[in-house]
């Protein structure tokens, strides 16, 4: 079946509740991987918890009788949803080591608003008003108001390339996004999808780990282990599965209008835990892009 007989419908309060779980563990995500960076960089941390996560999945799969030849007939498209994925998640681990947990959950909860752009020219029934467009330029000047150098902070030369790689990361999301609803693993099982982006994540990630020393350097702690099991068994693998499940269902533009509530769980989450200071203009400026991201998304 392609994507032309796939019957999704609007959001409805069960869809809510679970977008609004969904939200309130990735808005965590962050912050898990930042408050053990000293003991294992996230990259570290990204490549242990996918290739743990992408056995889990793959033996799920099997359970629900998807086999090699299933795999096969969407290889392509998955090695690009795989690599997507990779991306994403290269650019939070790597902007974890230069901004805060709390600007890394805004940044990459762009995703929407670039995957509604996408949308709208790619894929027929998804295309935007007159007065979402407004909701995407305030958005975008959210994001630039919130990554203005700011004399609040001393290191605001590290938090400018942390949020732009928290950026890449959130287009990196949206282009995953797109290429699902756009090939046929829009309506392949979600299982399926995760398999694909976990399992090209486990081989890349971790030899990329390895080479670039952070492997050897990781020290296996209780706090570290705690939050190893937390990405892996809710994250990427609970939730995505979730996420995927979701997709396949509801439209993808109207998920989005829950996504707002990850990155504020992610700031607040940020403040709490890891003590992380808010500058005014950040505050302004997310403020700014969570609005635009509402009314893009409503």
């Amino acid at each position: 079946m392609t994507q032309r007989g796939a019957v999704r419908r609007r959001l409805d309060l069960q869809a809510g509740a679970l977008m609004v779980l969904f939200c309130l563990a990735f808005g965590f995500q962050q912050v898990a991987m930042k408050a053990v960076a000293a003991d294992m960089s996230p990259l570290v941390q990204v490549a242990l918890r996918s290739s743990v996560a992408a056995l889990l999945v793959v033996m799920l799969a099997h359970r629900q009788g998807i086999r090699w030849d299933d795999m096969r007939a969407h290889v392509r498209p998955g090695v690009l949803v795989g690599l997507g994925f990779v991306a994403e998640f290269v650019f939070v681990a790597r902007g974890l080591d230069y901004t805060l947990a709390s600007h890394m959950s805004v940044f990459l909860y762009t995703a929407p608003i670039f995957a509604a752009l996408g949308l709208h020219f790619q894929v027929p029934g998804e295309q935007l008003s007159r007065r979402q467009w407004l909701g995407v330029a305030l958005a975008f000047g959210g994001m630039a108001f919130a990554m203005a150098p700011s004399t609040d902070v001393d290191n605001a030369g590290d938090l400018l390339i942390g949020d732009c790689l928290g950026l890449l990361a959130g287009l990196s999301w949206a282009a995953t996004t797109l290429v699902i609803r756009r090939s046929s693993l829009s309506d392949a099982p979600p299982v399926q999808t995760l398999c694909y982006q976990l399992c090209v994540a486990g081989l890349l990630l971790l030899p990329a780990s390895a080479l670039l020393g952070d492997l050897g350097r990781a020290q296996i702690t209780g706090v570290a282990i705690a939050s190893l099991a937390f990405q892996t068994l809710v994250i990427s693998f609970a939730a995505l599965l979730l996420w995927f499940a979701l997709l396949r269902r509801y439209f993808a533009s109207q998920l989005g209008i829950f996504s707002f509530l990850s990155p504020v769980f992610g700031v607040l989450f940020g403040a709490m835990v890891l003590g992380e200071p808010i500058t005014a203009s950040f505050l302004v400026g997310g403020a700014l892009l969570l609005a635009g991201l509402l009314v893009v998304t409503r």
